[in-house]
């Protein structure tokens, strides 16, 4: 997995959306259990602490302690550093396994086999992601779209494809349920929309390889000086729980 994310910790805990009640409840809908939940990437805790009201343990992790360090405080919630692929977890411990807008960073196969070592026989996992911004304000949603599409291009991680493709694309090897489709709305000032774009990654690359050009948020951020009114826009949201497939047992027939 890539850590991305070590450096602007603190802006990145500030700046990323959290998600909607509805998308907890919904996940929450098919666990059948709420002992102990593990939450795979966890950042700076931001799904990790919509899950800590409803379960008795939850352990959250990040190959980033400095994301980890910015993570909120919860008696039920332990914060560790390790891989997702690999981690000194027990077999068949978890009630629920989550990654929130992390598992296009991961080898998918070797944390597969990490769910399914880890992951309750009854256990569900997950996958939680969002899409693009889109803002209402025509002109500034112009702006976005184009500092994403054109500006940015060349500097996005392959793995943001995942993204793109609204997580339809990445392997999904559990017995899928069908989950009804969410979004997040939001009413940002300016300057919380200029603190989102700034946690993108392809962002940060831009500045490290284009050190004596303009930031890339230049441009937007003027217009966004003109605009006396908060902004309204939305995130789509992508979901994908599943649960491990059940081997059918052999029958042996006596002779």
């Amino acid at each position: 997995m890539k850590d991305l994310f070590s450096s602007g910790s603190q802006l990145y805990q500030q700046a990323r959306p959290s998600y909607p009640p509805e998308v907890i409840q919904e996940i929450l809908n098919h666990v059948p259990a709420r002992g102990f939940a593990w939450d795979c990437g966890a950042g700076s805790g931001q799904f990790t602490q919509l899950l800590a009201p409803y379960f008795d343990h939850i352990v959250a992790t990040d190959i980033s302690a400095q994301q980890l360090q910015h993570a909120p405080y919860f008696d039920n919630v332990s914060y560790q550093v390790q891989a997702s692929e690999k981690t000194t977890f027990p077999a068949l411990g978890f009630d629920l396994i989550t990654v929130a807008q992390a598992i296009h960073w991961f080898d998918f196969d070797a944390f597969y086999r990490e769910v399914s070592r880890t992951l309750k026989p009854d256990g569900v996992l997950a996958v939680i992601g969002y899409g693009l911004i889109q803002v209402e304000n025509q002109a500034v949603n112009a702006l976005v779209q184009r500092l994403y599409c054109e500006q940015l291009n060349g500097y996005w991680d392959a793995e943001r494809r995942f993204i793109d493709e609204e997580y339809q694309t990445i392997p999904f090897p559990f017995e899928e349920i069908q989950v009804p489709a969410f979004k997040m709305q939001y009413q940002w000032t300016a300057a919380q929309l200029l603190k989102y774009l700034s946690t993108w990654s392809a962002v940060k690359h831009y500045c490290e390889k284009n050190p004596s050009q303009d930031h890339p948020l230049v441009a937007l951020a003027e217009v966004l000086t003109e605009a006396h009114e908060d902004l309204i826009l939305e995130f789509p949201i992508f979901l994908r729980v599943g649960k491990l497939k059940q081997v059918k047992k052999r029958r042996f027939m006596k002779k």
